[in-house]
This record gives structure tokens, sequence and C-alpha cells, in this order.
């Protein structure tokens, strides 16, 4: 990931780890059930972005620029990359 997204990344699960702590407050404090899974699906759909965001960061600077990469991703042919990214995405989207 680059240098730049890595302080946004942080930042967003941050929050996502606030609204995990809220949830279980909610939990533990026995609140309606209706408002507890509202506020799961919020944070499912934080999570969700922040892994767009690294599929996509994933895709420009280590599959596509692969010789300019991570140094993970220079180890790999472009194939295995493609096929990586391939079971990454399979597993995001279960």
């Amino acid at each position: 990931m680059t240098a730049a997204t890595r302080p946004k990344l942080r930042a967003r699960l941050k929050r996502v780890a606030g609204q995990i702590a809220g949830l279980q407050k909610m939990v533990d404090d026995d609140r309606y059930c209706v408002d507890i899974l509202t506020q799961l699906a919020a944070a499912r759909s934080a999570l969700d972005a922040i892994g767009v965001e690294l599929l996509t960061d994933h895709m420009e600077h280590c599959v596509a620029g692969c010789a300019t990469g991570h140094p993970e991703a220079r180890k790999r042919s472009h194939e295995q990359l493609v096929k990586e990214m391939r079971l990454a995405l399979s597993r995001f989207l279960r």
C-alpha cells in the first residue's frame, strides 16, 4: 500500500474499532435488538469500504505496477499476482 493510503486506512480502522466497542456496550446495556443490528450493519459497511480501498490499492500498485510495488509483489510473476488477486476478491466477496 502507498504511504498516502496507510494513514487513511488506519483512521478508518480506528473508527470501526470504536463502532465494535459501541456494539459491545450496546449488548452489555441490553439495547433493543434492531438498534444493535443497525449499528452492526454500519460496521460491516465500513469494513467493506476499507476492503474495497485495499483491493483497489493492491491492484493499482502491486498487480499493475508489479515492478515497483510492494516487495512481496515484486517476488511474484504477473500471472501469480493476477491469480492472487482473484483469490483475494473471492474471499472478500463471500
